[in-house]
């Protein structure tokens, strides 16, 4: 019964390991940076600890403004994604609706939507809050939609056999089987909470990580960029491991087996007319919050701009013409960049999460590595990466990658865990190799995760290009985001929220599309 249980992600015993793969890692960067010391390019371990410690004033300041607003919006935004899930779960006419609308939310992209939040809250801490619960809720969100449907039908039909109703199977079923993909959700989201608060700062804060990040890049302050990178990334780590923690002190049950019907063939253009009317009504949910949000809060129409604005810049305008072209030129040279790195980070990431599963050795020198790459805020990894690769296609690629490669590895890692063990004590009383069980109970059990992660990487893996475009690259959508926001060209910046937000949906819809064929045949009980 203990074989779920043999993943590196839970593995006390490893820490030995783990400790040599910091150390070797500590060793090469140092060695690196000392001889690549005449190019400006890298500081080592060293360098930076020499730094934080002459400027350990300033940096704790920064730290503590950054910790508090990124501490608020990640409990906002976890807060919201539970009460979404329960809400989508005790009333299902409302799931479709109600993912939609918090995904088109999730899509917008933080580079636009920073300085509009700035110019609506003014000065104070109110756009990195935001940004932080923005930058969480919808990775919370999703692992936790997957597992409030991981519950076993046995136990779903006791509930009924006594009479009770959805919040009964709600509070007592599907919550407790859907903690470990809610801790999951948890994890990815704490680096995700750090990112939007130092983007927020990037807005006009008066303080904080991100300011400081500003003032390094413009500076060339290679030490102090390193410095910055290593304070958020060991803050992230930290966070990411508490969670985990918690998790284990938590989750001592084995998962249970699921076992679900085939999900019944509907008539021939059921499910098209059902997916266009959710469609239609999530629109028309956007269409009625943007209206409403404006009014409500009595924007002022110079900066806020409503659907009927987008439109006229890019259909009726004079210059329409001038603008949908420039949109598409920006959007060609994104694209090129954002797929090669969404990609190759979702399979590196399952490709990872496999051989962590059957080499735990490697597991243990190679984890602390891949925390590291992910827990480092993207507005502070592109100025590094943009130092050693250049501003040119492979830096962009690799950003995006190592944005998509996280959360799919904690994803499919918690997915393989999922392999219920009386399945895996069958096999095992057959003498099944670890390759066979793997290819047979693991990968299945992962799947619905990796389709999770493979979905909430599609606005990711946009937020990584439009960030790195907008610091580094000078190129596509976000550079033309930037130059809206500061020449105050709010009917073209509103228009590329728009646009980047529907195409990110899009993108998420076609992932989607796949994962219903999968999951028909290995997970039925996901599309329920």
């Amino acid at each position: 019964m203990a074989a779920w249980r043999d993943l590196p992600v839970v593995r006390p015993g490893d820490g030995r390991v783990t400790l040599i793969g910091l150390l070797l890692l500590l060793l090469g960067w140092e060695a690196l940076a000392r001889s690549l010391a005449d190019t400006y390019l890298l500081a080592g371990p060293v360098q930076i600890l020499r730094y934080l410690m002459e400027e350990r004033a300033l940096m704790a300041r920064a730290l503590t403004a950054t910790l508090g607003n990124a501490l608020a919006g990640f409990v906002i935004g976890n807060l919201a994604a539970i009460l979404l899930a329960a809400v989508a779960l005790v009333w299902p006419r409302s799931q479709r609706i109600v993912t939609g609308v918090a995904l088109v939310v999730f899509c917008l992209p933080l580079v636009a939507t920073g300085p509009i939040l700035r110019v609506i809250f003014g000065p104070g801490d109110g756009p990195q809050i935001v940004l932080a619960a923005l930058a969480v809720y919808y990775t919370t969100l999703i692992p936790l939609l997957v597992g409030l449907r991981a519950a076993p039908s046995g136990w779903l039909d006791l509930i009924q056999s006594y009479g009770r109703g959805r919040l009964a199977t709600l509070v007592h079923v599907r919550l407790r089987v859907s903690l470990p993909y809610l801790f999951a959700g948890l994890q990815i989201a704490a680096p995700a909470a750090l990112l939007g608060a130092m983007v927020g700062e990037f807005t006009g804060a008066e303080r904080g990580l991100g300011v400081l990040t500003v003032r390094a890049m413009r500076g060339l302050e290679v030490e102090m960029t390193w410095a910055l990178a290593t304070v958020a990334t060991l803050v992230a780590v930290l966070a990411y491991l508490g969670i985990g923690g918690l998790a284990r002190m938590v989750l001592r049950d084995a998962p249970p087996i699921l076992l679900a019907p085939p999900r019944a063939s509907l008539p021939f253009g059921t499910g098209a007319l059902r997916r266009l009317g959710s469609a239609a009504g999530v629109l028309m949910a956007v269409l009625v919050l943007w209206w409403g949000g404006i009014a409500a809060l009595g924007l002022n129409p110079f900066f806020a701009k409503g659907p009927q604005d987008v439109l006229a810049t890019l259909i009726t305008d004079s210059d329409a013409a001038a603008t949908r072209s420039l949109l598409a030129q920006a959007m060609a040279e994104t694209l090129i960049l954002l797929l090669p790195g969404y990609l190759a980070g979702l399979a590196v990431g399952a490709g990872c999460a496999v051989l962590f599963s059957l080499m735990t050795v490697v597991a243990g020198v190679v984890m602390p590595l891949a925390i590291a790459l992910r827990s480092v805020p993207i507005v502070t990894t592109a100025p590094l990466v943009v130092l050693l690769l250049g501003r040119g296609a492979t830096g962009t690629i690799t950003l995006v990658a190592i944005m998509v490669f996280f959360p799919t590895l904690v994803a499919c890692l918690h997915g393989l865990r999922q392999a219920p063990g009386q399945v895996m004590d069958v096999f095992d009383s057959y003498g099944a190799s670890s390759m066979q069980r793997l290819i047979r109970v693991r990968i299945p059990a992962m799947l619905p995760a990796l389709f999770a992660a493979a979905r909430m990487a599609v606005p990711a893996a946009v937020l990584a290009v439009t960030v790195v475009e907008w610091l580094a690259t000078g190129l596509g959508i976000g550079t033309l985001m930037a130059r809206a926001a500061s020449v105050s060209d709010y009917n073209l910046l509103w228009s590329v929220v728009a646009l980047v937000a529907t195409l990110s949906a899009l993108g998420y819809a076609a992932v989607g599309a796949v994962e219903t064929r999968v999951l028909r045949r290995y997970a039925p009980e996901q599309l329920a």
